[in-house]
């Protein structure tokens, strides 16, 4: 009898423990154990490793703590540019979508692209103009932003036209405490899942609101598939978070399935070889999030610490956010 399990990862980055308080400690840990309980009900009914994944990275969408969905960062223009894709590790069918700007869930496009297109990656137009076909909620792009978000792009603009920051680094910057857990200036801002279901199937799921000030159009790793988010059955499931070009170039998501497909290496000594080995030299700082067949979960990181939280169905859910 295969226990399913689900893992998700809201964001890696620099702790700043002196400036954390045990309130904003505990709301951080609250919602990731909420979020992990809703993509558990899923799996603990029976539901598939797909539709768990699918859930949960569409409730941290819906979480303003994180970057991705509500509460996203602004690109330089001052809109907003969500991207996010899923796979399904039993079928290795995926969609991706990038560049939205209206619709509500990403998470919720990139599946209706895998499940209802003959194709794998939408942008732009082309993928608001698919998901608004698929029936899928589209919002006012006011619906994003939050006045945190909105400061952080004042104070990046005001810091120098070229600069981008990874999620929301303006406290930082402002010389002022930061009110999150992570350092704010080295605080990479995506959200993803990982999961195995009862019928031994894996799936994964990464969506983002992209990085403060960004070049319009710019595109990182979360909604490519195999540098910010691949499934298979016969290894792994993956979802990244980091310095999304340093990850596509490394293709880090799917180098961990190829390393323990070809090379016979376990997940942990995978992912920690593309962690801590492959993508530094890259100035790949970040983490990931992964999930084997037999339910083991790996989330190593190479900063300083990441939001991450692992759950099995009828147990207990373990959330953290400094290293352990």
């Amino acid at each position: 009898m295969i226990k399913p399990v689900l893992a998700i990862h809201g964001g890696a980055g620099a702790m700043t423990r002196s400036q954390i308080t045990p309130t904003q400690q505990q709301q951080y840990e609250d919602a990731l154990r909420s979020i992990l309980a809703g993509g558990e009900r899923v799996l603990a009914g029976g539901g598939s490793a797909l539709d768990a994944v699918t859930e949960a990275v569409r409730l941290l969408e819906e979480c303003p703590l994180f970057n991705a969905g509500h509460g996203a960062v602004f690109t330089r223009e001052a809109q907003h540019e969500l991207d996010a894709a899923i796979m399904d590790g039993r079928t290795r069918a995926c969609g991706a979508v990038a560049n939205l700007r209206t619709i509500r869930n990403p998470v919720l496009a990139a599946r209706a692209v895998m499940e209802h297109s003959p194709h794998v990656f939408f942008v732009g137009d082309g993928a608001e103009a698919f998901a608004r076909a698929q029936g899928l909620e589209c919002v006012d792009p006011s619906f994003f932003s939050t006045t945190a978000r909105r400061d952080q792009l004042t104070l990046a603009q005001q810091t120098g036209a070229e600069t981008i920051m990874l999620d929301h680094d303006a406290a930082k910057l402002a010389g002022e405490a930061s009110t999150a857990p992570l350092d704010e200036s080295t605080k990479m801002g995506t959200v993803g899942a990982v999961a195995l279901d009862s019928h031994g199937n894996l799936a994964a799921a990464t969506s983002t609101g992209g990085m403060t000030n960004k070049w319009p159009g710019r595109i990182g790793d979360s909604p490519v598939v195999g540098a910010g988010c691949y499934a298979s059955n016969a290894t792994c499931a993956v979802s990244t978070t980091g310095k999304g070009e340093a990850f596509i170039r490394a293709v880090a998501a799917y180098d961990i399935a190829a390393l323990m497909e070809y090379g016979g290496l376990s997940l942990a000594q995978a992912a920690d070889k593309v962690v801590h080995e492959k993508l530094p030299p890259l100035g790949g700082a970040g983490g990931l999030i992964a999930i084997d067949g037999q339910g083991n979960v790996v989330m190593p990181f190479n900063t300083e610490g990441m939001y991450r939280g692992r759950i099995v169905a009828g147990e207990t859910a373990e959330v953290a956010i400094y290293r352990q």
